[in-house]
């Protein structure tokens, strides 16, 4: 079962939406049918939300809510955003089907009143997920993204050289394959990062478009963490090697701790121009959730 979500800005419910959602009673239900599938998360347009598509993730699970009667969490995983959002309207036309229903096009939003939380057939969930996913799967970016030949597996190889329906049709297989979900995760961190290392300073792009600064994450996937950018930082391989050992480190206004009696002179001269501030990207909300980065510096302080 696929369905979908909405999710608002400042709006009044204790999301955290890569991990829960908070949802009223009146929706219990519609939860229930979902746990063990997945969900595509909608902004409304209201309270400046995007009138867009935005992530994706599976609901694995139902919490009461100990301090607000009449609520509970969803609990979520594999939550990831997609490329760009995905409008709510494509080509004059909705992307979920029972939209199409709707003879007065202004009344849409009347009719999703008191369904915030909804199902939606297999294949509108393909369709709106593909279309998130696009710059991701497009042969253009294989080599930008280590989706080319070199990098993939057999498996891999055959979801990426599908055509776009056939694609649509194995969308959970795409959504499961961590190389793929490993290249969305990168080509999001260095787009934010323009690429270049946030520790050295250096931004090394190859005739390929393929940078040379790699996508680390602050709080590990296999420990819990998410494929979002604000637990990601461009790194240089070296750096990249250094901060997954938690041998360097990051304080809360994001200036580098290192682990000197670790890391050798030679490496240190690598960011020693940066030890004021690392480089951060140009849009503030999508720098180092600061909860990520003090997950980080927990592991440094016990190296």
């Amino acid at each position: 079962m696929k369905g979908i979500f909405d999710t608002k800005r400042d709006s009044g419910y204790d999301d955290e939406i890569a991990f829960r959602y908070h949802f009223p009673k009146m929706y219990r239900a519609v939860v229930e049918t979902l746990v063990g599938g997945r969900i595509v998360y909608r902004e409304p347009q209201r309270n400046g939300g995007r009138r867009a598509y935005v992530a994706t993730a599976r609901v694995v699970g139902i919490e009461q809510d100990p301090a607000r009667p009449g609520h509970a969490y969803a609990v979520m995983a594999e939550y990831q955003e997609f490329d760009k959002p995905v409008p709510f309207v494509r080509d004059g036309r909705y992307w979920e089907t029972s939209l199409l229903s709707v003879p007065d096009p202004s009344r849409v939003g009347a009719f999703l009143q008191g369904k915030s939380i909804r199902t939606i057939p297999q294949s509108d969930f393909a369709a709106i997920v593909r279309a998130g996913l696009a710059e991701t799967l497009m042969p253009d970016n294989a080599i930008r993204l280590e989706l080319d030949s070199q990098h993939v597996d057999g498996p891999t190889q055959e979801l990426l050289n599908l055509p776009l329906e056939e694609q649509e049709r194995r969308i959970d297989q795409i959504l499961m394959n961590r190389k793929i979900r490993q290249a969305s995760f990168r080509r999001k961190v260095c787009d934010a990062y323009d690429s270049r290392c946030a520790i050295t300073g250096l931004r090394i792009v190859n005739g390929g478009g393929k940078s040379e600064a790699q996508a680390a994450h602050i709080w590990s996937v296999a420990d819990g963490g998410p494929d979002v950018v604000q637990n990601g930082i461009a790194l240089s391989a070296t750096v990249h090697w250094l901060f997954d050992r938690h041998l360097i480190s990051l304080t809360d206004d994001y200036r580098i701790l290192v682990s000197h009696n670790k890391v050798p002179s030679e490496l240190r001269t690598l960011f020693a121009k940066q030890m004021d501030r690392i480089h951060l990207p140009a849009d503030d909300r999508l720098w180092p959730h600061p909860a990520y980065v003090a997950r980080h510096r927990e592991r440094f302080s016990s190296v």
